[in-house]
């Protein structure tokens, strides 16, 4: 488990994080996100011992990182895909990590063989593209089969066959009882690969929750639009439905089904034009929720390197 509590970091006077508070649970995919400069890279890096708190505390399984023994058994990482010496092989890359806690070589050719980089495990790291060293990067989150994994916007420069192959994986991984932790611009891909989504903005936690509840919070219901638009709303209204009013005509009904909306308008006397039950992206809600969350100001480009 991956506990995040009150957690503050300052970068001199700017407050990058401020009292963040959340847990990932084992089981699951844990989308982390929030705008540019939210301060969502800063937390993974106090969370792996890159940067001390200012107060507060980032835990896994009850521990910070720095008092982990074999730490790459224990949690994987990925925070930037072009930590690796340009000169070595993507195989001797992920041999002397694997020294370094112990591990078996045979695992490093089972991890490339894993993300797909057996065929050229051989060629030197720096002439990889931005697609082979995320995989590289990933290989070498998974070297030490850890039951947690932090990993920051992975799919990054993969081509979409990657992109689904790190969903399939990443699912799977949760689902044998893993913590994975993973954050993300790329909404369309929280929604399929999430299961709840962690949301900060300034520094500050806007929403713990799961995709399914914040799509439910932000618009979905059911379109209708009728004769006469007013007194359907109150008849809804009366039946126990929230409705509003939609700016290009009609009505927005949360709480009925089309059906329920049917037989009411019918049993009164109202005709019904159309009564279309509606979704909402993850995309949209999360713009509707991060509405003002954006940082802008002088301090934009030291806190978006960071977050």
């Amino acid at each position: 488990m991956i506990e995040v509590s009150t957690l503050t970091k300052r970068y001199g006077p700017t407050l990058a994080v401020d009292e963040l508070s959340f847990r990932v649970e084992p089981g699951l995919v844990t989308g982390f996100l929030g705008p540019n400069g939210a301060g969502k890279s800063t937390t993974m890096r106090v969370l792996l011992g890159l940067d001390a708190p200012t107060s507060g505390r980032a835990l896994i399984d009850g521990q910070r990182y720095a008092t982990l023994r074999h730490p790459l058994r224990r949690v994987g990482a990925l925070l930037d895909p072009d930590a690796v010496q340009g000169g070595r092989s993507a195989r001797n890359h992920l041999r002397w990590l694997a020294r370094t806690n112990r591990i078996g070589a045979d695992r490093v050719d089972a991890v490339l063989e894993q993300v797909g980089l057996a065929g050229v495990a051989h060629r030197r790291a720096g002439g990889f593209s931005l697609g082979m060293r995320q995989r590289l990067g990933l290989a070498a989150a998974l070297l030490g089969d850890p039951a947690v994994l932090v990993l920051d916007e992975p799919v990054n420069g993969l081509d979409p066959e990657g992109v689904r192959w790190i969903r399939t994986l990443l699912r799977g991984l949760a689902a044998d009882g893993r913590t994975v932790l993973i954050s993300s611009h790329l909404m369309s891909e929280m929604e399929l690969t999430a299961d709840r989504l962690v949301i900060i903005g300034r520094g500050r936690l806007i929403a713990d929750t799961t995709v399914r509840e914040l799509a439910d919070r932000f618009g979905q219901g059911v379109h209708v639009r009728s004769a006469r638009d007013a007194e359907l709303a109150a008849l809804l209204s009366a039946a126990g439905a929230t409705v509003a009013d939609e700016p290009g005509g009609g009505i927005l009904v949360r709480g009925l089904e089309p059906t329920r909306i049917g037989d009411l308008a019918a049993r009164n006397g109202v005709a019904i034009y159309t009564a279309a039950a509606r979704t909402v992206s993850l995309e949209d809600a999360y713009l509707q929720l991060t509405a003002g969350h954006s940082l802008r100001g002088d301090n934009d480009e030291m806190l978006e390197v960071r977050s």
